[in-house]
């Protein structure tokens, strides 16, 4: 376990932190949520030791170990092998095996009565304690295992670890920190380099982590997956929230509609009492009472309203409509010297398809999108229907950004019809508000450049745009902005992204590049997953029978025999798993009964607390907040039963769908 015992933190007139103390116990998964500038990323270092705090503040249990994943890290890794690097996470696990082999090897040559048995039974006893489910003999497959779900390949094995770019860098340090295996894992940004194939294994993985994890990240659909608690981080306070994100989101909303409800009455008082002491100030027969309201007023704990992201809307400018057929691609084939990244890619798009590009990294997804773009040559048919107006946006635009202009200047010029207000409003949805705004572009970092450049490409207009992971360095405020204008968007797009929330309400097919091939899906990133993990299971439970084994008349007889056990088989199943599910709806309606019924008492309690009067009787008050309390408890408790219940129910239904296929 780790608690922060009332930790503070200001920079200037900023508070970072005030007051906050919160704890972690093992099992707990938590998302770490916020606006840019809370602070998230520096309770994680905080939490690790990286930042030093007042003793006391920070406190853990002596078996209770942590390890960190920053967004980004410059290190120097050496010529050691990408295996031999990753092996390393076991030094202190193999350290700890060798001294227990030791002390073993004492212990058998002391006699029973000897005075150094007892210390060394007391060591051999917390050896095997630590070492207990580290599975040290089994190193091997536990390297590989990591490394090959994060997208390393067998060959990559025996590479040195300096031949890597930053961003498989990336994916090795959080490789060694999960075969570490600590208590608790503190993740910042884990998905930024991982594409896919890995995101979902990287989830798959946490979900059967046994230790604690407290995450930040801004693709929503993982903290869905992987969190069932919700930290969030504002002015300075950190409040919990039980569920996942979208759960928290829905909370939030109910607390925010509450809290601005205390506000406004307290405001209200406020005002009352403050008319009170200047219409009587003056009059002695009031004196005694406007000295009471004053200092009524002095002792007053102000309420203040949580930080919420400012609403921006955000249309793309209009662009002449473009043909019916937008883009056609036939037999294209790229390659680097002796690598084939395309052999024969074939696509057609419509005006409106909105098309999701995915593969593992280095499957040519860039490569594709630059090759659309006229970036990269290819061989092949590339042809752009009548009237296509292209914008492309990928990673080296930022480069390309003149220096000595503002960021106000660059984006303005480029812009179209719209007002320096306008384009004010714009940038302040990719996080450049006041006068940073007037910030040459030279000094900005490479993600803030990154941001000017999806934005000077997003306000010219265009009616085919290409977007190469235009969310790396975008909150989710932001991402909810460009997600909508996606939505409403009349021309056609295609995104490189996998950050399968973003893309999924608005892509209608999806283009996976695998071995050089692309194959087109229809439907969004979540439907094509679960087709492709249908057919992934129906290839593991689907054993292969050597053509060599039978004869001719044997396959037709055999297949009919197969045929009608697999459907009896099927209805077996469904059986067991439709009366599985009638505890589970019964649990369902039970949470919801108990939802209906204090969501209702929660709605009295709020009506009566939006009345002033209510505020002038203490007791009351008291009284009536306590009662509050306890009724959003239980409607937590409510709403766990009803999650626990559903998934459930979806997932015994999902059971029953795929065994009717």
């Amino acid at each position: 376990m780790l608690s922060l015992n009332d930790l503070n933190l200001q920079y200037g007139s900023k508070h970072i932190f005030r007051n906050v103390s919160v704890q972690i116990h093992t099992g707990d998964r938590v998302g770490l949520a916020g606006v840019n500038g809370a602070g998230k990323s520096t309770l994680l270092k905080i939490m690790c030791g990286q930042q030093e705090v007042d003793p006391g503040i920070v406190n853990r249990a002596s078996w209770f170990s942590v390890a960190y994943l920053p967004q980004e890290v410059s290190i120097e890794l050496g010529s050691r092998s990408l295996f031999v690097e990753a092996e390393s996470a076991f030094d202190e696990v193999l350290a700890q095996q060798e001294e227990l082999d030791r002390v073993s090897e004492e212990l058998a040559l002391l006699d029973a009565d000897s005075p150094e048995i007892e210390p060394l039974l007391t060591r051999q006893g917390e050896l095997q304690h630590l070492l207990e489910g580290s599975d040290v003999f089994r190193i091997r497959p536990q390297v590989e295992r990591v490394l090959f779900g994060l997208g390393f390949s067998a060959e990559d094995l025996d590479r040195e670890v300096k031949s890597f770019s930053g961003g498989w860098i990336m994916r090795l340090l959080l490789a060694k920190l999960l075969l570490k295996r600590p208590s608790l894992l503190l993740l910042d940004e884990p998905t930024n380099h991982l594409d896919l194939d890995s995101l979902t294994w990287l989830e798959d993985f946490l979900l059967g982590y046994q230790g604690s994890m407290v995450i930040i990240s801004h693709d929503r659909s993982f903290l869905d997956r992987v969190t069932s608690i919700t930290w969030e981080l504002s002015l300075g306070k950190l409040s919990v929230f039980r569920g996942n994100y979208s759960h928290y989101l829905v909370e939030k909303a109910q607390r925010l509609e509450l809290e601005r409800a205390a506000y406004d009455n307290q405001q209200a008082l406020i005002r009352q009492s403050e008319r009170f002491i200047t219409r009587f100030r003056a009059k002695s027969t009031k004196a005694k009472q406007v000295q009471s309201r004053v200092k009524q007023l002095e002792k007053l704990e102000r309420l203040e309203l949580s930080e919420t992201d400012r609403t921006i809307h955000f249309s793309f400018p209009p662009a002449a409509p473009s043909g019916r057929d937008v883009l056609h691609l036939e037999q294209v084939c790229k390659s680097y010297h002796t690598i084939k990244v395309f052999d024969g890619v074939n696509l057609s798009l419509q005006r409106g398809d909105k098309l999701a590009v995915v593969g593992v990294n280095g499957a040519g997804k860039t490569t594709l999108m630059k090759i659309i773009a006229g970036i990269e040559p290819a061989e092949g048919g590339i042809k752009l229907g009548h009237n296509v107006i292209l914008s492309y946006f990928g990673q080296h635009q930022a480069q390309e950004l003149p220096g000595e202009l503002s960021i106000l200047d660059t984006v303005y010029h480029t812009a179209v019809d719209m007002t320096i207000t306008q384009v004010r409003s714009l940038l302040g949805a990719f996080l450049f508000t006041g006068d940073e705004v007037e910030k040459q572009v030279r000094v900005l970092s490479g993600g803030e450049k990154s941001r000017v450049a999806l934005a000077k490409m997003l306000v010219r207009p265009a009616n085919l745009m290409l977007l190469d992971e235009p969310t790396n360095h975008l909150d989710m405020s932001s991402q909810e902005i460009l997600q909508e204008a996606m939505a409403q968007y009349e021309g056609t797009i295609i995104v490189v992204s996998h950050n399968r929330f973003f893309v999924n309400s608005f892509v209608n097919k999806v283009l996976e590049i695998k071995n050089g091939k692309a194959t087109i899906h229809e439907g969004n990133i979540d439907e094509y997953l679960e087709r492709r993990r249908r057919m992934e299971a129906r290839t593991e439970t689907v054993p292969a029978v050597p053509a060599a084994h039978l004869t001719k008349g044997a396959v037709h007889e055999d297949t009919a025999v197969d045929k009608k056990t697999q459907r009896k088989q099927r209805a077996q199943e469904r059986q067991v798993l439709n009366r599985k599910l009638g505890p589970w709806k019964k649990k369902n309606e039970e949470a919801e009964r108990e939802i209906e019924k204090q969501e209702s008492r929660k709605a009295e309690l709020e009506a009566l607390m939006a009345d002033p009067e209510l505020y002038a009787d203490q007791e009351r008050w008291s009284a009536v907040s306590r009662e509050y309390t306890q009724v959003e408890r239980h409607l937590q408790r409510a709403y766990q039963h009803w999650e626990e219940a559903q998934q459930a129910i979806e997932a015994i239904e999902r059971e029953v769908a795929a065994s009717e296929q």
